[in-house]
């Protein structure tokens, strides 16, 4: 057990609680919420049963779970995600998982959490919908309705779920996502922030931004790309993630990054010009390490970040992005760019504590709504499925 994180007394009625998504390792977006999710029940003293195609055992948050495996070595990329549906009722019935809170889209869902919708998706990126469109969204369709519940990370996704499957009111619940705040925050002095800067070999004499993607085309990689490949002012382009299939000037690749809390504190500037975002942890997490943020308009995260620590563009509109990235580079030179009280930067509060304890109410909600207090005694250990 890590030595910050103590785990109290199991609580009642909770022994059967289950979780789902494609994976508990590291990596951004709702792989990063997942392990968040399993780092806060932990404190709460409960070990949930967690259904996954894949588990990294180099994290602590696996062994604080049940696993249990969906193999998928056979299965054609286009199905994983109906297969993994399919196979994860007979899993929930075996085990006797109550409730099964997903993040992955499944029929079998107690409590949904919403990252995002594929209509909502499809419209921003004006794609028109071909045959596995259709099937994801007849499988998100069933996800939302079945479910007795839905966690919306944000207004816009509480927005589009009706908009898109006309479901509203009680049922869908507005809760933002957290963040571990001891892993993201600030540097503990300038001397440790150099020292970062050094070792990631970034100018001083040229403000660094930092976009982190796995999808390029979403994020607004090419807007970006053009922008800082022609720009005279003293900028660089830092992406962690995917390989960008290109040198464009004044862009640099730095790969896939285990250590994103320590490029946040090192960068001047967080850059968020997603054509289609809902909500967006990396806002949250790099301001909480003290680097202010550049959004582009509709991002969702916007909605909880006050205004003086976040500059915002339209997507899309090169004027627009030059003019943020401009005064953005004016606030680097008089050194006034920094976060200096992160907290008071945010409409809300990030802390996991915070989130499980909202989300743990909903479960007691979900239990009283459906007379299900499961017994405290284990059930059949889970197995690889």
């Amino acid at each position: 057990m890590d030595a910050d994180v103590a785990a109290a007394a199991p609580e009642p009625g909770l022994a059967r609680l289950g979780l789902s998504h494609h994976a508990l390792k590291p990596g951004g977006g709702f792989e990063r919420y997942a392990a968040t999710l399993v780092r806060g029940l932990h404190v709460h003293g409960l070990r949930p049963i967690f259904i996954a195609r894949e588990f990294d055992v180099r994290m602590p948050e696996v062994h604080w779970v049940e696993p249990v495996r969906v193999r998928m070595t056979a299965v054609p990329h286009a199905w994983r995600d109906h297969v993994f549906d399919w196979r994860i009722g007979p899993i929930k019935r075996r085990l006797g998982v109550a409730p099964l809170i997903s993040c992955n889209p499944t029929r079998h869902a107690d409590i949904a959490v919403c990252g995002g919708t594929h209509p909502g998706y499809l419209l921003a990126m004006g794609d028109r919908p071909n045959l596995r469109d259709r099937w994801k969204l007849s499988l998100e369709r069933a996800f939302y309705e079945r479910a007795a519940l839905i966690v919306a990370h944000s207004r816009a996704m509480k927005d589009e779920i009706a908009e898109h499957y006309g479901i509203a009111g009680p049922k869908v619940q507005l809760l933002y996502p957290p963040v571990d705040s001891t892993r993201f925050s600030p540097p503990a002095d300038d001397a440790q922030r150099a020292a970062l800067r050094r070792r990631f070999d970034f100018p001083d004499d040229r403000a660094v931004f930092l976009l982190a993607s796995t999808s390029h085309r979403r994020k607004g990689l090419g807007q970006l790309a053009t922008f800082f490949a022609n720009t005279d002012l003293p900028a660089t382009l830092v992406v962690a993630g995917r390989p960008l299939g290109g040198s464009p000037a004044n862009v640099r690749w730095i790969g896939y990054s285990r250590d994103i809390e320590n490029l946040y504190r090192a960068v001047d500037f967080t850059i968020m010009a997603s054509t289609y975002e809902p909500f967006g942890l990396v806002g949250i997490e790099s301001l909480l390490c003290g680097t202010p943020v550049l959004l582009a308009t509709g991002v969702g995260c916007g909605e909880v970040i006050e205004a003086d620590a976040r500059l915002e563009f339209a997507p899309g509109d090169s004027a627009a992005l030059g003019e943020a990235v401009r005064s953005a580079v004016a606030q680097w030179r008089t050194d006034t760019h920094r976060i200096a009280a992160p907290a008071r930067a945010l409409r809300y509060d990030p802390s996991v504590a915070a989130h499980v304890d909202a989300l743990l109410a909903l479960v007691r909600q979900w239990q009283s709504r459906h007379g299900e207090r499961v017994a405290d005694e284990p059930g059949p250990h889970p197995a690889h499925a």
